[in-house]
């Protein structure tokens, strides 16, 4: 982790809201240029405002990270703004619910495309960019404790946040197999946080009529949205929990406070050759 972040630049995909825009503006607070992707155009212009009242340098790069060329232009973007890149956050991610076998393909590419996809394409982007700059740099991939644990009628999205952190950990694996000791890796699985998570159907590019009737997926969802509201962190404070974790040079950072007692009967389980249970995140 980079101690000095004053003047360096930071990159944060899903930056419009939630736990993006909490990283956004620490990243301003901290003295960073800090450039802030989203595919939603209205709210991405909102958070550029509120990270330049900051005091920051910023700019906004409306990106739809399922698409491989928008993440290159991202990048592309970065560097010619502010010649390169010391934080890299591949944070876009969205929810989708539901019995595995009753998802359509449809339901399942699009959670893919965002939480898994995304980072990739975030990685394949940034870190050779990152490597070839020379200097200390971090790349850190959100998943989730949904990563580290499984949960019923939740499928999709479980699915793909265990492969986001699953790209995390390779990527930090192969960095350290290459000798590259200036570009680090760390994997978000944050608990409970404010955000809109529950309702990432806003931003689907397609909505198949399968979908409508999808109660496996919309009583999760509402399950989903009272929790976070209810016992969700500020996604600020959430962007702070994270910064000290990168400091502290960890791999996984949470913004959970049980995460010991919710990860210990999982591993216990799969020493003991056992079916995990059925996680309850906080």
């Amino acid at each position: 982790m980079i101690v000095d972040l004053e003047g360096k630049t930071c990159v944060v995909t899903g930056a419009a809201s939630g736990i993006g825009l909490g990283l956004a503006h620490k990243a301003a607070r901290e003295g960073m240029n800090v450039v802030l992707a989203d595919v939603e155009e209205a709210a991405l212009d909102a958070a550029v405002a509120e990270v330049m009242a900051l005091g920051a340098q910023a700019i906004g790069v409306r990106t739809d990270v399922t698409d491989a060329s928008a993440v290159e232009a991202l990048a592309v973007a970065t560097f010619e703004k502010f010649g390169g890149a010391h934080l890299v956050f591949l944070n876009a991610g969205v929810f989708q619910a539901g019995v595995s076998w009753q998802r359509t393909e449809a339901d399942w590419a699009w959670v893919m495309g965002v939480n898994f996809w995304g980072p990739l394409y975030g990685v394949r982007a940034f870190i050779p960019r990152l490597i070839e700059q020379g200097e200390p740099a971090h790349l850190v991939i959100t998943s989730s404790m949904a990563g580290l644990m499984t949960v019923a009628y939740s499928g999709p999205y479980v699915v793909s946040k265990f492969a986001a952190a699953s790209l995390a950990e390779c990527v930090a694996h192969d960095l350290r197999a290459q000798g590259v000791e200036q570009v680090g890796v760390s994997c978000i699985v944050p608990g409970a946080v404010d955000t809109k998570i529950a309702d990432s159907t806003r931003n689907r590019p397609d909505e198949p009529p399968s979908e409508a009737q999808a109660a496996d997926h919309y009583f999760v969802a509402d399950t989903l949205r009272t929790m976070t509201t209810t016992q969700g962190r500020h996604p600020d404070e959430a962007g702070d929990l994270v910064f000290e974790a990168l400091r502290a040079g960890q791999f996984w950072i949470t913004t959970s406070d049980t995460f010991d007692e919710i990860l210990q009967p999982r591993f216990d389980a799969i020493h003991a050759r056992e079916l995990p249970c059925s996680a309850q995140f906080d």
